[in-house]
């Protein structure tokens, strides 16, 4: 009586599988929105995860879920076919927008550092929309603070005042000053490094 050995399973993708992601390239490049849905249907998991990982955080995840196939579909005809896989593309695009947002939660960090060492508006926030959105979120992290703090922290960011003028000005005391910004700074940087997002086109 014979033994018949299971084959292995082949190393490359099956014919079908391969032939399918040809049609779905083409598609993109149709700009056929069918075909756009399967490919994000296909690959978005694939996506989420790499961002989930080097993220650690979910909402940002699908934050830049977002930004790469929106990219995608923007950027479409800039895929070419013959340079690689559609696959390779997309997570070539997640890589980027990965590094875009770390990159973007740095600076804001950076941001809150500064309210530390009396840095001005002026010298933290230049003209363009991603440090115009950064000032959103400062804002938006600043109004969560208790009173105190926020009021320290605000007249230190927007008033371009050192903590001794703030201390003449406010009537309280240097070494109250101090404790507030050093527990409000302490706080922003928590605020803004767990629930910060930054959204950015293709």
């Amino acid at each position: 009586m014979s033994t018949h050995t299971r084959p292995t399973a082949p190393l490359i993708p099956p014919v079908e599988e391969s032939r399918h992601e040809e049609d779905l390239a083409r598609g993109l490049l149709a700009a056929d929105e069918e075909a756009f849905a399967a490919i994000y249907q296909r690959w978005g998991s694939l996506v989420h995860t790499m961002a989930a990982r080097s993220l650690g955080d979910a909402h940002e995840a699908e934050d830049v879920t977002q930004q790469v196939f929106v990219g995608a579909w923007r950027g479409r005809h800039g895929f070419r076919p013959e340079r690689g896989a559609l696959g390779a593309w997309l997570v070539g695009i997640a890589r980027r927008k990965i590094v875009d947002a770390l990159a973007a939660r740095t600076r804001r960090l950076a941001v809150a550092d500064s309210a530390a060492h009396d840095a001005t508006p002026t010298r933290l926030v230049q003209a363009s929309p991603d440090d115009v959105l950064d000032r959103v979120l400062l804002l938006q992290a600043l109004s969560r603070l208790p009173r105190a703090q926020r009021q320290v922290l605000g007249m230190a960011f927007y008033e371009d005042l050192t903590q001794v003028q703030i201390a003449e000005r406010t009537g309280v005391p240097l070494g109250t000053v101090k404790s507030h910004a050093r527990r409000g700074l302490h706080q922003l940087r928590r605020a803004i490094g767990q629930d910060g997002k930054h959204g950015t086109g293709a």
